[in-house]
């Protein structure tokens, strides 16, 4: 599943002349802590409850604020793995979209991620995610394969992608049917493979405000 596919069209990105007030107000209403600040259908940045709420003025406008996660995105075509490492990373709870030429087509939601995480896990079976980083010329799948099932556990999806922190190495997403990690993460790391994130589906989420806290535990960088 494509970040494309999973646009939340209900929320409308913010102006340059929108007020904080009016930021505010519309993160209460679709009841998110961020929300993007689009000019000309490019993307400038988020705009923050937490940057937001202690300004005294609440009739000044965002092109004076300063922005945050200005080069936080996924692309369109990326996968929903990618959107769901960029919101886990950043601590964010909206993640914005991109076309080719870099024109905003909108944001997706960890809800969103989460609801997609559960069509596929309802597909494959219950599990985590594990997400590795590692030079290119180290990528081996079997390698990788044989380690993972020397634990009792299967690999049910990997995906490939480039390391946008390190042109020279690329992320590998696996999609396993396990909830414990632990002795696979040790055994990956004893091979010199360097684990960036880890998420388990088997969460009870709180669906408010503060739902990306569980989520975040998760995260071993």
């Amino acid at each position: 599943m494509i970040a494309e596919e999973l646009i939340n069209q209900m929320i409308p990105p913010l102006k340059l002349y929108d007020t904080v007030d009016k930021a505010l107000r519309w993160m209460d209403e679709f009841r998110v802590n961020e929300l993007p600040v689009v000019s000309n259908r490019k993307y400038m940045g988020l705009a923050t409850e937490l940057a937001l709420i202690e300004l005294p003025d609440r009739e000044r406008q965002l092109k004076d604020i300063e922005l945050d996660h200005k080069d936080v995105n996924v692309q369109a075509h990326q996968h929903f793995y990618d959107v769901m490492e960029a919101a886990i990373k950043n601590k964010i709870q909206v993640v914005p979209v991109l076309d080719e030429e870099l024109d905003y087509l909108g944001i997706i939601t960890v809800n969103d991620t989460l609801a997609a995480f559960g069509q596929m896990s309802a597909l494959q079976g219950q599990g985590s995610i594990l997400v590795l980083s590692m030079p290119e010329r180290d990528y081996s799948l079997a390698q990788i394969s044989r380690l993972i099932e020397e634990e009792n556990t299967k690999i049910l999806s990997a995906y490939v992608s480039p390391d946008e922190m390190d042109p020279y190495k690329i992320k590998l997403t696996l999609k396993l049917n396990t909830n414990d990690l632990t002795r696979i993460i040790a055994t990956l790391e004893r091979f010199e493979y360097r684990i960036t994130a880890q998420f388990n589906e088997n969460t009870e989420y709180d669906v408010g405000r503060d739902r990306l806290d569980m989520l975040f535990k998760y995260l071993d960088i």
